[in-house]
C-alpha cells in the first residue's frame, strides 16, 4: 500500500492508498481515501472521462448531491459529465474506482443513463452492491480491499455485455489524440456511417462522440492548468482555437473560470491517487482497427 504525503492543503486532508501492483484490468483505476480530519468535507467534483464508483466504507456518512437537489447517501456511481456535483461528509473513508466508459458499459450497464447523473450503486447492482460493500468493510487492509474490488469487477466485466469494437476503437483514438479527432474520419475508418457511430457511441458510452472528445480535451487542459501552466499556453498545447475557446469549455464543463478550476481540490490529489489514466479502453479497440 502507498500512502500520500503532500504539503498541498487539499491533498493533506486525505490519506490516500493505491494498489501496490500494476493494474490487472485495463481501463480500471482504484484508490482508497480516508479523511485525516473529523471536520466536515465539501468538495466540488470536476468532470473526468471515466465513470466513478465511490464505495462508502464509513457507515453512510458520505453524501453526493447535484444541482437538481437530489442527494445520494452511501455508495454511488457518478457519470461522465457531472453538473454541479459535490461530495460531502465527515470521517469519510471510501474506495473510489474509475472505469473507462468502455469498461463501465460491461461492469455497470446503463451507461447511456450515466452522462451527468449520480445514482446509488444499489440501483445498478441490486443486492450485490450491499454484499460488495460489506466485504470491503470487513477487509483488514487496503490491499485486501483492492483485491476484492478487482475480482468483483473482473467477474462483472466477464459477465457483462461488451461495447462494440468499433465504439471502443473510436474512444481510444479520442484519448490517444487528446480529443483532437474528426468523427467523420473515425466513422469511415471503422466502416460505419456518421449517424450510426453517433447513435451507437451515445448509447454505449453515455455521451455523443463530439461531447466525449471535448471532455477528453477538457481533462487534459485542467490538469495542465492545475500544474501551473498559463491558460494561453494550455490553449495552444491542447488544440483550442484560442484562450477564449478554452475559457468557454472550462465554463461549460466545470462552471468556473480556468483560474478557479486550477485550484480545485478534486484535482490536487490526482497525481497521487491516479498516477496513470484509467480511461483507456483495452485490446478490443485495437481489434476494430485491425479488421478494417
Amino acid at each position: 500500500m502507498r500512502t500520500a504525503e503532500s504539503g498541498d492543503d487539499a491533498a493533506a486532508v486525505w490519506d490516500i492508498a493505491t494498489p501496490p501492483w500494476p493494474a490487472r484490468l485495463q481501463g480500471v483505476g482504484m484508490a482508497g481515501f480516508r479523511a485525516r480530519t473529523t471536520d466536515p468535507v465539501d468538495l466540488g467534483v470536476v468532470p473526468y472521462p471515466a465513470v466513478t464508483v465511490a464505495v462508502d466504507l464509513s457507515g453512510g456518512l458520505l453524501a453526493v448531491d447535484d444541482t437538481s437537489d437530489r442527494q445520494c447517501n452511501g455508495s454511488v456511481v457518478v457519470g461522465l459529465e457531472p453538473t454541479g456535483v459535490r461530495g460531502r461528509g465527515r470521517d469519510i473513508e471510501c474506495l473510489q474506482v474509475r472505469l473507462s466508459p468502455v469498461v463501465a458499459h460491461a461492469v455497470l450497464g446503463a451507461c447511456s443513463e450515466l452522462d451527468g447523473t449520480v445514482v446509488p450503486l444499489d440501483d445498478l447492482w441490486g443486492r450485490d452492491a450491499a454484499r460488495f460493500q460489506e466485504r470491503l468493510r470487513a477487509a483488514e487492509s487496503w490491499d485486501e480491499r483492492f483485491a476484492i474490488a478487482e475480482a468483483a469487477l473482473a467477474r462483472r466485466q466477464e459477465a457483462g455485455r461488451a461495447v462494440d469494437p468499433e465504439v471502443a476503437f473510436v474512444w481510444e483514438h479520442m484519448v490517444t489524440n487528446l480529443g483532437g479527432v474528426r468523427v467523420e474520419r473515425l466513422a469511415a475508418e471503422v466502416g460505419w456511417s456518421r449517424k450510426r457511430l453517433w447513435s451507437r457511441f451515445r448509447s454505449q458510452i453515455g455521451l455523443n462522440p463530439k461531447r466525449a472528445a471535448q471532455l477528453v480535451r477538457f481533462d487534459q487542459a485542467v490538469h495542465r492548468l492545475a500544474a501551473g501552466h498559463s491558460a494561453a499556453r494550455v490553449a495552444a498545447e491542447i488544440g483550442y482555437v484560442d484562450q477564449s475557446h478554452l475559457h468557454r469549455d472550462v465554463r461549460a464543463f466545470a462552471g468556473v473560470t480556468p483560474k478557479a478550476v486550477s485550484r480545485a481540490p478534486w484535482l490536487a490529489v490526482d497525481d497521487v491517487a491516479w498516477a496513470a489514466p484509467a480511461y483507456l479502453s483495452g485490446p478490443c479497440a485495437q481489434d476494430a482497427g485491425r479488421s478494417r
